[in-house]
């Protein structure tokens, strides 16, 4: 991630749940805030509803590499927490991508992609 971090801190995720703005669909759902820093900061969670350490880890893979891949189509200064729901337990990396994109889109934070998702 050449112009992020990651969110680590439970009070930094607390915060954007309080004052972000959430969107979801079937397989995630994201938070979004502004920040005061000039880089984006990603925070990714994934409950042990959604299976068990394999794929809790897998998942977080393909997520932190749909954004990786789509950085520089996103706008700067902001906090992004996805959270990944059950139904994201099975799908592969290119349905994972396009529920991803679809949230960064609804919520004006990134450019076009081409596939959607609907909730």
């Amino acid at each position: 991630m050449k112009y992020s971090e990651s969110l680590k801190k439970n009070k930094d995720f607390q915060y954007v749940y309080k004052n972000g703005t959430s969107k979801a669909n079937r397989y995630l759902v994201m938070y979004v805030l502004k920040n005061q820093y000039t880089k984006n900061r990603l925070g990714i969670s994934v409950s042990k509803k959604v299976g068990n350490s394999v794929v809790r880890h897998r998942i977080t893979r393909l997520i932190r590499e749909s954004y990786r891949l789509n950085e520089s189509a996103f706008a700067e200064n902001l906090d992004i927490v996805v959270i990944a729901r059950a139904g994201a337990k099975d799908r592969s990396y290119s349905e994972i991508e396009s529920a991803f994109m679809n949230l960064a889109q609804r919520h004006q934070i990134a450019g076009e992609f081409n596939e959607e998702i609907n909730d």
